[in-house]
C-alpha cells in the first residue's frame, strides 16, 4: 500500500512516517509534502497513492483547498490538533480523523479502514445530506456512515445512534435536526422518539391501538412503534 504525508512540521512528519514504517509494514511511504502547492503538483504529477496521510493546516493554507485544486484518488485520513474541521474532512471523503497526538490504537483503525474495502464516498455537491455523522468520545472523533445507522431515537433526555452492528452512540443534534440531514427515501420518522432506516425494519405487525410494532435488526432498547397517525405514510414509504 503505497502512502502519501502531507504534513507541514518537520518533526511530526518524521514521527508519523517512523510509526507507520515499524508498526505496518505493508505500507510504503513514496513522498511527503508540506504544503498546498507540493501536494497539488505531486498529485497533478500522475501519481496515485493508494492512502494520504493529510494535515489540515499547511504553510501555504489548509488541506480543502487540495481538493478544489486536483483530484484527490487515495483514501485520505486527515490529521490535525483542532477538532473543528472534522465534518468537512467527511464532506470531502475523509475515512478517518485522527486528533494529534495520534494515539496507536486509532492510527491502527485507520489503516485498517485504508487497507481494506472502506472506501471514500463519492460526494454529491447537490446533495444537502451528509454520508457521514460525527461521534464525540473524548478525545476521539469517530466517522459513522449514515449507510451504517439502523436508527436514531431518543431516550432519558439524550438523543443516540445505533449502527446495524448494535453499537450504540451519543449525537449532540437532536431528532428535529436530524431529521433534516438523512434521506428521506431511506429513513423515516416513526414518532417523536425515532426515526428508522429501512434496511433496519424486519417486520410490522399492527396493534389493537392502530399502532404498528416494528421488529428491528439490531432488536431496539425499547419498543418501536409508529404512531397510529403516521403509519398510512409508514406503509407508503415502506413500499417504495
Amino acid at each position: 500500500m503505497k502512502a502519501l504525508i502531507v504534513e507541514d512540521e518537520k518533526m511530526a512528519r518524521e514521527q508519523l512516517a517512523r510509526t507507520l514504517s515499524n508498526s505496518f509494514p505493508e505500507i510504503e511511504i513514496v513522498m511527503s509534502t508540506d504544503s498546498v502547492a507540493s501536494t497539488v503538483e505531486y498529485l497533478e504529477s500522475g501519481e496515485s497513492p493508494d492512502v494520504i496521510f493529510m494535515d489540515v493546516e499547511l504553510t501555504d493554507g489548509n488541506c480543502f483547498d487540495i481538493f478544489r485544486l486536483a483530484e484527490v484518488r487515495g483514501k485520505v485520513i486527515m490529521t490535525t490538533a483542532y477538532d473543528t474541521y472534522a465534518m468537512q474532512a467527511f464532506e470531502v471523503g475523509g475515512i478517518d480523523y485522527l486528533l494529534k497526538p495520534i494515539k496507536a490504537e486509532a492510527l491502527e483503525r485507520a489503516v485498517r479502514r485504508a487497507g481494506s474495502n472502506y472506501s471514500r464516498p463519492e460526494t454529491d455537491k447537490k446533495s444537502s445530506y451528509p454520508e457521514y455523522f460525527t461521534i464525540r468520545l473524548g478525545d476521539r472523533i469517530i466517522p459513522v456512515s449514515s449507510k451504517e445507522i439502523a436508527y436514531f431515537y431518543s431516550e432519558y433526555k439524550a438523543n443516540y445512534i445505533m449502527t446495524d452492528k448494535g453499537v450504540s452512540y451519543i449525537i449532540e443534534s437532536t431528532l428535529e435536526q436530524l431529521e433534516g440531514k438523512v434521506r428521506p427515501e431511506s429513513f423515516f420518522r416513526i414518532s417523536r422518539g425515532a426515526i428508522i432506516a429501512k434496511s433496519a425494519i424486519v417486520n410490522a405487525r399492527r396493534h389493537l391501538s392502530g399502532r404498528l410494532i416494528l421488529e428491528t435488526k439490531p432488536k431496539a432498547p425499547f419498543e418501536v412503534t409508529v404512531s397510529r397517525a403516521r403509519v398510512d405514510e409508514f406503509l407508503k414509504w415502506l413500499e417504495s
